[in-house]
């Protein structure tokens, strides 16, 4: 059953030019919110034809393209190499913009910890560790962000659905235990570089591992199942005052 939510409201929109190095531009509506849960200033970017994507879905039509991105000063803003942050915004500003949806800037620095622990982090990643391992060894979790207030904006601005650009499968995992219908998951595209090459090692392995980790849950949840059906049966067989048959293994 999806988590129930605080009431979130808008506090103001307004309309905002956005440029790129690339010389890509563009138009964003930009809201702001009252009521989040964590009380950051997280923002919702409407681009494209935003407004049109919410009438479509209201008649049933498709979801909103929208995608979750934590805020990455290093990447978004300086430009940085050591990840891929900043041309995966460029990349989600203008297919978001092609389709009309949204883009929330969440205000979670250095997937949660902060940015003086990112920085932290990036000089035990010089001394061997991977960007998860960094994260551990400065006593935080290896990722820390979470998206209920990303589940708010999408409720305030109506968005019950959404088609999820995002390669990171916990954001729609958090996002449906949110409530929030992820109809489809849309990838993004992979930014190698030179700089950046261990730490999407790093992300393609962890990626990796929870994959593993969902098909060994599914394998042990359908042996609970074909468990419980033989206890069933058996009791059954028993109530009966019969020999108890075994279902066929599946």
């Amino acid at each position: 059953m999806p988590e129930a939510l605080p009431v979130a409201t808008i506090r103001t929109q307004v309309t905002v030019p956005l440029a790129f190095p690339d010389g890509y531009t563009t138009t964003a509506r930009v809201f702001t919110f009252k009521g989040l849960v964590d009380g950051r200033e997280h923002l919702a970017l409407g681009l494209g034809d935003w407004a049109g994507a919410l009438d479509r879905l209201a008649v049933g039509g498709e979801a909103p393209l929208v995608r979750p991105h934590s805020e990455c000063l290093t990447g978004d803003v300086f430009g940085s190499q050591r990840c891929d942050c900043g041309p995966q915004l460029r990349e989600a500003v203008q297919r978001i913009a092609e389709t009309g949806g949204f883009l929330l800037y969440l205000r979670q620095e250095g997937r949660g910890i902060g940015l003086y622990a990112k920085l932290d982090a990036y000089a035990l990643q010089d001394a061997g560790l991977d960007t998860y391992q960094a994260n551990v060894a400065l006593g935080r979790g290896e990722d820390e962000r979470d998206y209920t207030a990303a589940a708010q904006m999408l409720a305030t601005l109506g968005v019950p659905r959404v088609r999820l650009l995002s390669s990171n499968p916990d954001k729609a995992e958090q996002l449906t235990r949110l409530g929030v219908d992820v109809a489809e998951r849309v990838l993004t595209s992979v930014f190698l570089s030179p700089a950046n090459a261990d730490y999407l090692a790093a992300k393609a392995a962890k990626a990796a591992e929870a994959k593993a980790a969902d098909v060994e849950a599914a394998e042990v949840e359908a042996a609970e199942v074909e468990a419980a059906e033989v206890e069933a049966a058996e009791a059954a067989d028993a109530l009966a005052g019969r020999a108890p048959e075994r279902p066929v293994s599946r």
